[in-house]
């Protein structure tokens, strides 16, 4: 059995375990064993992408049990590529944390690294009940970041972050227990096989234990009307862990589309493909709105919010069109805007810590320090979240408009160009107002702070850079990115490869032949 689909689960605990055991070693050497952790979940990633680039779906049984009856994982492209962004992802956030962000924290290093399990966990289950255990790891880790060293207004913040989702998880508990009554099974693979046989009595209830299902997913992804927690929870999150919920509005987005492909794809019947009526015009209103709240933002932080809230809606109505063609270049979207979003964050606290009480509020009260260097940085992250050449952004944006036809292209296509306009006038007022307007204040400098003046430490600026890096890196190599989005669409789309391979896996050592009766006694 190949032991590499694991790997990106049990290293993270692993390391996570061991940061807890050892804390009163001293910071230095949790960042120490947090790089080590973080360096061989690069390279595990790394492996992945090679193995899943073949084709292949690998699938692994833990404790070798059969997937009926335990825990199955499977690696194909997408899952793959999920894996190798919130690796790269996590590498940055880690290491700007290390400029101090970690020492202002509780338990920082051991929760970041359970957090990335779950989000790992996540991405590679094959069965419905450990994806929902994989969030719940995931988001118990987030608590505990979300309110590392905070008080007031992002305790108030957090507070609603854990409501929200708690009830999540209690609707996602209710539709497994739907589900599980109907089908019997909870392995996606085999749910969709009994989806498609089910009696039309049945159907009422499936589809009913479906939109419960889409109701959670979308709210972990700031899906119309349930984002009003993120513009506030990300921009009250401390800028390491921001940068790292950059990749859970995805898993929400990944969620939907593994689970609704598996489960009411083509081959659903009469259920086939229903959710696409619902994400499509869902998908467009929130991107509207989240256009108007990035241009009415107040904050860098909260403009950069509205930006995360904008890439999931551009997402969903890639989901909404519910088709390959689509589904590859919204794929080379989806880690353009996570790694851009990322950069805006960490970016957004450069400026923050350094202008006193201004902060990284847009008013041109205080002048940005190393306005050149910050200047430039936020010049790249603009032109790249905004989508203009030649960046990754309008690579992804030209490729999707592309492959839509039709009449959905003819409403689809002014409705993103205009929010793209709307997002453009957003940063160029962001820009003006912290970079030119912001220079010729000659107010009062805040010196009561002591990081007004400061510059940024050099792993603060080599993590930005890093992300900066990887968006003008993905415009590079845009053609072989692309072309690995497609397969992996084409994929996910067709899910017989999936099925096949669970179908298929097998345990090697444990015996699954069914105990033979015991002798019955003579009369």
């Amino acid at each position: 059995m190949n032991h590499l689909p694991v790997l990106p689960i049990v290293l993270p605990l692993l390391a996570g375990a061991l940061l807890l055991i050892t804390e009163r070693a001293g910071l230095s050497a949790q960042r120490a064993l947090a790089a080590v952790a973080m360096l061989l979940q690069l390279g595990v990633a790394g492996l992945l992408l090679q193995s899943a680039a073949t084709g292949e779906v690998s699938v692994y049984l833990l404790g070798d049990w059969p997937a009926q009856i335990g825990i199955s994982l499977a690696l194909d492209r997408l899952s793959a590529l999920m894996v190798a962004t919130t690796a790269v992802l996590g590498s940055a956030a880690l290491l700007y944390a290390g400029s101090g962000w970690d020492s202002r924290a509780l338990h920082f290093h051991a929760l970041f690294q359970f957090q990335l399990a779950g989000l790992n966990g996540a991405f590679l289950t094959a069965d419905l009940f450990n994806l929902f255990v994989f969030f719940e790891v995931l988001l118990i880790a987030s608590y505990g970041l979300l309110l590392s060293g905070g008080r007031g207004p992002r305790v108030r913040v957090g507070f609603q972050y854990v409501v929200f989702n708690v009830t999540a998880s209690t609707l996602f508990l209710v539709a497994l227990g739907l589900l599980y009554g109907l089908l019997g099974v909870l392995n996606m693979h085999e749910m969709g096989a009994r989806i498609a046989a089910a009696p039309a009595a049945q159907h009422g209830l499936i589809l009913a234990a479906g939109g419960i299902l889409l109701v959670v997913f979308g709210a972990k992804a700031a899906l119309l009307p349930m984002y009003l927690w993120l513009p506030q929870t990300y921009a009250r999150s401390p800028a390491p862990v921001a940068a790292l919920f950059a990749i859970m509005t995805k898993l929400g987005i990944y969620a939907i589309l593994r689970v609704y492909t598996l489960l009411f794809g083509e081959d659903a019947g009469p259920m086939a493909g229903w959710a696409a009526d619902w994400l499509l015009p869902a998908g467009a209103i929130a991107l509207v709105l989240a256009s108007l709240g990035a241009v009415a933002a107040s904050s860098l932080r909260g403009l950069a919010a509205y930006l995360v809230v904008g890439s999931a809606a551009t997402l969903f109505i890639v989901l909404g069109l519910d088709a390959a063609a689509s589904t590859g270049p919204g794929l080379y979207y989806l880690v353009h805007s996570t790694f851009g979003a990322a950069a805006l964050f960490l970016l957004a606290d450069l400026i923050r810590r350094r202008r006193g009480s201004a902060g990284d509020s847009l008013k041109a009260l205080v002048p940005v320090p190393n306005r050149g260097l910050f200047g430039a940085l936020y010049l790249l992250i603009a032109v790249s979240l905004v989508g203009l050449p030649p960046l990754s952004g309008f690579v992804g944006k030209f490729t999707l408009l592309a492959s839509m036809d039709g009449a959905q292209a003819a409403w689809l296509w002014p409705l993103i160009l205009i929010c793209s306009l709307l997002t453009l006038i957003a940063m160029a007022r962001a820009g003006s107002r912290l970079f030119w307007k912001s220079g010729s204040v000659r107010g009062d400098e805040d010196t009561d702070a002591e990081e007004a003046a400061a510059r940024p430490a050099r792993v603060e600026l080599v993590a930005v850079g890093a992300l900066v890096a990887l968006g003008i890196g993905m415009s590079l190599f845009a053609n072989p990115l692309l072309r690995y989005g497609r397969e992996a669409a084409q994929q996910v789309h067709s899910t017989q490869d999936y099925r096949r391979a669970v179908e298929a896996a097998t345990p090697r050592l444990r015996s699954t032949t069914p105990l033979a009766p015991a002798a019955q006694e003579a009369p």
